[in-house]
């Protein structure tokens, strides 16, 4: 792993705001072209204001995303550090563990600093170890709801996601219920994951969404669509394997580009990634210390126009 950028050029998150200059001192508001997406925050919902590097706390379960992992005190240690680091969004949910992540989480970071955003997902459940399987009825999404808020020892959560679209129930019963919740005061905002744009507008019409969690990084953009949807609509967009998971990314573009940078091509992929746009907050996960604080500097990477291009194509 790259030592240059984590020791020397990274000095933590800047919180600063503003729009983004170009060539020429033409002045972009809060959507840029691709590429030049410079803000270092995002207002998820118009008032979370959350640095677009997050942390995708899943992988600090078990082996298969199961039960507790082999060494918790070092799971403590990684979402401390993430905090330290300026992390103050933690993605995470029912179904990681299951619920063993959520528990993780209070257990590290309880009583949370001010202005940390604790992200979380129902509606997944988890029958065994690599099993996945839906669950969107309107009674089940309440009490997991319900179940969280006490796992995580909040009294709001202030971005609850509908993990998956339950294809045996209408999408709008699914939403109607975290709607009765976020009218209880129990929820602040409603995101969705691994959505289409028509499914997008169908949620829209039911509540107001204000993120998308979808599969993408630099070698997989199947959600380009959703993604350009989301820019266009102020939605946050939070990619969830964003260098990749278990395949990481490749090609030897990037090889070239992390070379030039002496960076690594997972640095090189998260800064892609924030420059591609400015409502892309990345969640990289992690359970080990080291990459964690290599992933927090590639905020502070900044590509070229023609690098950035020669990595698009």
């Amino acid at each position: 792993m790259n030592k240059t950028i984590t020791r020397r050029r990274f000095v933590g998150l800047s919180v600063a705001t503003g729009a983004t200059v170009l060539a020429g001192g033409k002045i972009l508001g809060s959507l840029s072209a691709p590429g030049t997406a410079t803000n270092p925050v995002f207002k998820i919902g118009g008032d979370l204001e959350v640095n677009r590097l997050g942390f995708g706390a899943m992988r600090l379960t078990g082996e298969g995303i199961w039960g507790w992992p082999p060494d918790r005190a070092n799971a403590v240690k990684v979402l401390k550090r993430a905090v330290e680091l300026g992390v103050n969004l933690i993605d995470t949910a029912d179904a990681y563990g299951p619920e063993t992540d959520e528990l993780l989480i209070a257990e590290a970071l309880h009583p949370y600093p001010k202005g940390l955003v604790i992200a979380t997902k129902g509606g997944n459940t988890r029958p065994g170890p690599g099993q996945w399987v839906p669950n969107g009825h309107p009674d089940y999404l309440k009490q997991a709801v319900d179940k969280s808020l006490k796992r995580l020892q909040l009294e709001r959560i202030d971005l609850y996601q509908l993990h998956r679209v339950d294809p045996k129930v209408p999408m709008e019963e699914s939403l109607g219920a975290l709607k009765e919740m976020q009218s209880a005061g129990k929820i602040r905002h409603v995101g969705l994951s691994e959505v289409s744009t028509s499914e997008i507008e169908r949620a829209r019409k039911v509540l107001p969404i204000v993120s998308i969690q979808n599969r993408y990084n630099i070698n997989d953009r199947k959600w380009e669509k959703e993604l350009d949807y989301c820019e266009k609509e102020n939605l946050g967009f939070l990619p969830w394997f964003p260098v990749g998971g278990g395949r990481g990314v490749k090609s030897t573009t990037l090889d070239a580009v992390a070379k030039t940078h002496n960076a690594s091509v997972y640095q090189v992929a998260l800064a892609w990634l924030l420059q591609r746009s400015p409502v892309m907050v990345p969640i990289p996960g992690t359970s080990n210390v080291q990459h964690l604080e290599d992933n927090v500097a590639a905020a502070k990477l900044k590509l070229t126009p023609e690098e950035w291009k020669s990595l698009a194509a």
